[in-house]
């Protein structure tokens, strides 16, 4: 059983580029749904599809290269991040996103400085 759904989605999209696959899955959470359509929107992955209570997620490449280079969980259960919008950090030199969960729903941080608000940084990509 699983008590952290969203550092499981990490160590899943992280294995499946490392095994070279096309397609994942992860149970389904409104929070790993939030994160992963994120993803999507932010051009990382392909496409993702709610079947059942799972999440079908297609990883992208550019060639044989993945497109997520890297990424870590920040916020954990036992020691959670939180930031306002002037202290966000940047990754990997700013061409990277952090992820937050925030009071208007999870975005990225180029949506959360248009939106003017922090949150919890949920997880990081680059």
């Amino acid at each position: 059983m699983v008590n952290d759904h969203l550092s499981d989605l990490v160590a899943r999209i992280r294995n499946g580029y490392m095994a070279d696959l096309p397609l994942i899955r992860a149970p389904y959470t409104r929070a790993v749904y939030g994160v992963v359509r994120v993803l999507v929107e932010e051009g990382y992955l392909a496409r993702a599809e709610k079947k059942e209570n799972a999440v079908e997620i297609t990883l992208k490449y550019k060639g044989k290269k993945p497109a997520i280079l890297g990424i870590k969980r920040s916020s954990k259960p036992g020691a959670r991040i939180y930031t306002s919008l002037k202290d966000m950090p940047k990754v990997w030199g700013g061409l990277g996103i952090n992820i937050l969960s925030t009071p208007k729903g999870i975005i990225s941080s180029k949506q959360a400085r248009k939106l003017n608000t922090g949150g919890e940084i949920v997880a990081q990509v680059w």
